[in-house]
């Protein structure tokens, strides 16, 4: 997914994910956990890190590309969900794509 970020989001200018503002891995100083816990916790703060590290990749390029809502009430939507398109609404759908386009977060080219 890192790849896939680097290539495509470097295309499109849509600011990369900073993946150490998701993965936290800190629970292993906890003195009263053992061993195999701190192994546990470790693991456990890289995955879920990772997962929402992705998550959000994924809700980028969703935002970018297809921000209209699905047909059926899906589970536990991303936090951009919420400002897509209403599904079946082709009158505003051009203006909503930009719209949407025009609230990520952009590469600022230096």
């Amino acid at each position: 997914i890192s790849i896939y970020q680097l290539i495509c989001f470097t295309l499109y200018k849509i600011q990369k994910v900073d993946r150490k503002k998701y993965i936290t891995i800190d629970r292993q100083h906890l003195s009263y956990l053992n061993s195999i816990e701190k192994l546990n916790c470790m693991y456990c703060g890289n995955i879920n890190g990772l997962i929402t590290y992705s998550r959000e990749i994924v809700a980028r390029t969703e935002q970018y590309w297809c921000p209209i809502k699905h047909a059926k009430k899906i589970l536990d939507s991303h936090r951009r969900y919420a400002h897509f398109a209403d599904f079946g609404n082709p009158e505003s759908h051009h203006q909503h794509i930009i719209k949407m386009r025009d609230l990520l977060p952009k590469t600022i080219n230096k």
